[in-house]
């Protein structure tokens, strides 16, 4: 029988703050014979916030009451508690992810979504998240076309370049519709420092339209040398962030753009420029006069929620079925991925100890790992996470080998980049649920 969870993802960005609940449809696709083969097999979306404005305390300091208040609200809207949330994810995106609170939004919001929540910014995950909530993923792996999707928010764009449903590489550029804000009376209230030695106007002055639709194209060029339509030059670096950990390839001629963020909305409307304060419409239409919607381009799905979707529906995984845990307390939270023991030993807290390239399958390579582990033991909780089949066997090995109040869990089928961390939650079936993060938070540019 489908077992059910409830899903939260908050999503607060440098233009918007928004909430999305969604469940989580959990099957056995295994025979009534065989090991069980737990997957989510539906995400469903069962309620959607309103777009509200990230409130901001002063210049560039998030408001975090004001973002707790629209919580509250939208979760009384929905008609939840927060015990009735099993999993989620809050994330700070864009350059809102660099203010110097970010890391206290997070923590003042994590109670939100019950036990188990991950809390999670930065650009690699962000694209991930954009990419498969805007349904780019998918859609390549449909049609078996190349997709480079583009999630262009208030601050920043995060590019994925998928291949036959599989995201390849992801990067992020300092390119959004709220680069530059603008006071009712349209002048100029607030400049991105990225924009130094690009744009010369200054906060306060009223700027020409023209002025306005130059850099607004200026900013879609530098989108077209990511995406292999235009030679890069000095624009491109100075825009690129280096945040991202994947190198940015070479793109195919025969690409597919993909479109999201509330920028996207912009394309293939004709906005007044100054509609939301921001550059953003300004933006959009540069995007879809330039180089980019010249070849095969598309909308998401969804464009500006693609984000809040994919960290609501598409967060959350399971770990293969034969997992072994003895004396765990679940759920675990914020687990540091580390590779050796000696590093898990080192930590100030429990962590976990990630061995992808650990061999499944023959007994005696199961009990040499075991020994081996045994052998570098320093009496800490062993969490380990194997890409191989072999979690339970792996337990069993460690159970008979270590003390009867030994903490030991081992679960495989979980990839761990590194400088990851791991929420696990209470099992579901015989599998259990895991969510791979990146905390990372980054310091304002100068």
């Amino acid at each position: 029988m489908a077992e059910k969870l409830l899903s939260v993802g908050l999503d607060v960005g440098t233009t918007s703050t928004q909430l999305v609940l969604s469940e989580l449809v959990i099957e056995n696709r295994a025979s009534a014979f065989s090991v069980p083969e737990l997957e989510i097999a539906q995400r469903r979306v069962r309620y959607q916030s309103p777009v509200h404005f990230t409130p901001m305390l002063h210049g560039e300091l998030i408001d975090g009451a004001g973002i707790r208040a629209i919580v509250n609200a939208e979760y009384e809207a929905a008609g939840i508690t927060r015990d009735a949330v099993d999993t989620g994810a809050i994330i700070i995106t864009g350059e809102t992810s660099r203010k110097e609170n970010a890391a206290a939004v997070l923590q003042n919001l994590s109670d939100f979504a019950g036990d188990f929540v991950v809390a999670t910014a930065g650009p690699d995950l962000e694209s991930v998240l954009a990419a498969k909530g805007a349904g780019a993923v998918d859609f390549s792996a449909e049609t078996g076309k190349t997709v480079l999707h583009m999630d262009i928010g208030g601050g920043t764009s995060n590019l994925a370049l998928i291949e036959n449903g599989r995201i390849t590489a992801t990067g992020c550029m300092n390119v959004g519709g709220r680069l530059i804000k603008f006071d009712p009376n349209g002048a100029i209230s607030y400049i991105s420092p990225v924009l130094d030695g690009i744009f010369r106007e200054k906060v306060g002055s009223i700027p020409s339209l023209s002025s306005l639709e130059t850099l607004a194209d200026t900013l879609a060029s530098a989108l077209e040398m990511a995406a292999g339509l235009r030679e890069k030059t000095a624009l491109f670096q100075k825009l690129w962030t280096s945040e991202v950990r994947s190198t940015w390839p070479a793109i195919p001629a025969n690409v597919t753009i993909s479109f999201s963020g509330g920028v996207a909305d912009c394309v293939e409307q004709a906005l007044p420029p100054l509609a939301f304060g921001d550059l953003g419409p300004l933006l959009g239409q540069a995007i879809g006069r330039s180089r980019l919607c010249q070849g095969a381009y598309r909308l998401g799905s969804e464009t500006i929620r693609a984000t809040v979707i994919g960290a609501g529906c598409h967060s959350a995984q399971l770990s293969g079925s034969t997992v072994f845990y003895q004396n765990v307390t679940f759920p675990l939270k914020n687990l540091p991925v580390v590779s050796t023991l000696d590093d898990l030993a080192a930590l100030d807290g429990p962590g976990v100890l990630a061995l992808p390239g650990a061999a499944g399958g023959h007994y005696r390579h199961i009990t040499a790992l075991a020994d081996e582990i045994v052998q570098s033991w320093h009496g800490q909780p062993l969490r380990i996470a194997l890409e191989a089949d072999m979690a339970k066997a792996l337990g069993h090995a460690l159970a008979l080998r270590l003390p009867k109040d030994a903490q030991i869990l081992c679960l495989d089928r979980v990839q761990l980049p590194p400088h990851s961390y791991l929420d696990i939650a209470a099992p579901v079936g015989s599998a259990l649920p895991v969510v791979v993060k990146t905390l990372i938070f980054n310091q304002e540019k100068e």
